[in-house]
């Protein structure tokens, strides 16, 4: 099992589509970044923000599929072909983040003879199989994502939270919300309340669904949308919630919306009034940093890194995974006082601009492989 948490995470600010970068002569490459997994998932969208910023800062390439077209990949030929070290004998950084990649990088080290500093980012919090435990004792360094996952490490990490381009994930004005409701069908005026991400038990969407049908009766203008999809193994999880809302007569209020690409998710936050995220386990969970980004206040359960993301009270609230009473108490607190939503909505915005930008990210990160190289 990879040190990183499973996939799920469909709601990443990665790079727009066709993002053109250039490629170093094999040479002066400092930085690989692998991505061993083709399909999308939290891991490769990480990657897939970080790499435009880095790449301008210092000499990067990935390696694998599934990152944006146009990216600098340097591909296996170009792996072997790749000089063993850089001028002068130096080394360069290989940036694993998956199991498979750090088994890469100990090829490419002890079989390949390249001369790596190899580095790990582990998103986990809980505890390490043993052959994670094995490679990530083998890493030059080590970044963790949240305190709570350097936690779950038998050696010391740098610890980096991720960043969001609050640029693109920006508040909109009320004439663009009503614009985007109106896109979907949905009426321009009234609390919309979103939830988005795998559909699955642990990703807590029943608990959210509960939630919404508590408020829902005794708030006609409310609306709430699940956006997402299952996988053929949660199918019969997310039948039974459509059933549990139609049950209710509220399948024209409480809606579930596909999922959509990376390069769109900002306008499904930027059309919400409030946000939850009700994972019953995470590893970290990028959704309440976009939510808050766009000036979505959020709720979202103590789980993962989400203690460290939201301040309750300010941003938002936290509460228990799997407490429905507690997550439909939370929202209404929101919902039904317009000043207190208002108040949250500016406070979330500024805390992301304040705290978690992804510039500060990326040269944090690239502050660890500047450590290595210069060693």
């Amino acid at each position: 099992m990879s040190g990183t948490p499973p996939p799920g995470e469909t709601s990443t600010d990665a790079s727009p589509p066709g993002t053109a970068l250039t490629r170093p002569p094999l040479p002066e490459i400092e930085v690989i970044v692998p991505n061993f997994k083709r399909r999308l998932s939290g891991v490769t969208a990480t990657i897939a923000r970080l790499v435009p910023i880095q790449a301008d800062r210092i000499a990067l390439a990935t390696l694998g599929p599934g990152l944006p077209d146009g990216f600098p990949d340097v591909g296996i030929p170009g792996l072997l072909r790749l000089p063993r070290s850089r001028p002068g004998g130096r080394p360069r950084v290989w940036h694993a983040r998956r199991n498979t990649e750090m088994i890469g990088g100990l090829a490419a080290k002890h079989i390949l003879r390249k001369r790596l500093k190899l580095v790990f980012t582990s998103a986990s919090q809980r505890e390490h199989t043993w052959l994670t435990r094995w490679l990530i004792r083998r890493m030059d360094a080590v970044i963790a994502t949240s305190e709570r996952t350097a936690g779950y490490l038998e050696r010391p990490a740098t610890v980096i939270l991720h960043g969001i381009d609050t640029g693109r994930f920006s508040p909109p004005s009320p004439a663009e919300r009503a614009a985007l409701r109106r896109d979907l069908g949905l009426p321009a005026e009234g609390f919309l309340v979103g939830c988005y991400g795998r559909i699955r038990a642990q990703k807590g969407t029943d608990v959210f669904v509960d939630a919404m049908l508590r408020l829902m009766p005794q708030r006609p203008g409310l609306r709430a949308i699940v956006m997402g999809r299952s996988t053929s193994k949660h199918e019969g999880f997310e039948r039974a919630l459509r059933d549990r809302v139609a049950q209710a007569g509220l399948s024209d209020r409480l809606r579930f919306l596909p999922e959509v690409p990376v390069d769109a998710m900002a306008d499904r936050y930027r059309m919400l009034n409030l946000f939850v995220a009700p994972q019953r386990w995470e590893g970290f969970g990028l959704t309440p940093l976009e939510a808050m980004s766009c000036g979505v206040p959020v709720v979202a359960t103590t789980v993962g890194a989400f203690p460290e993301l939201v301040v309750d009270g300010v941003t938002g609230a936290l509460v228990a995974p799997g407490d429905v009473d507690a997550m439909a108490q939370a929202a209404a607190v929101l919902l039904d006082d317009s000043a207190a939503l208002s108040g949250a909505s500016l406070a979330a915005r500024q805390h992301m601009l304040d705290s978690f930008r992804i510039e500060a990210e990326a040269e944090a990160i690239i502050a660890v492989y500047r450590s290595l190289l210069d060693a």
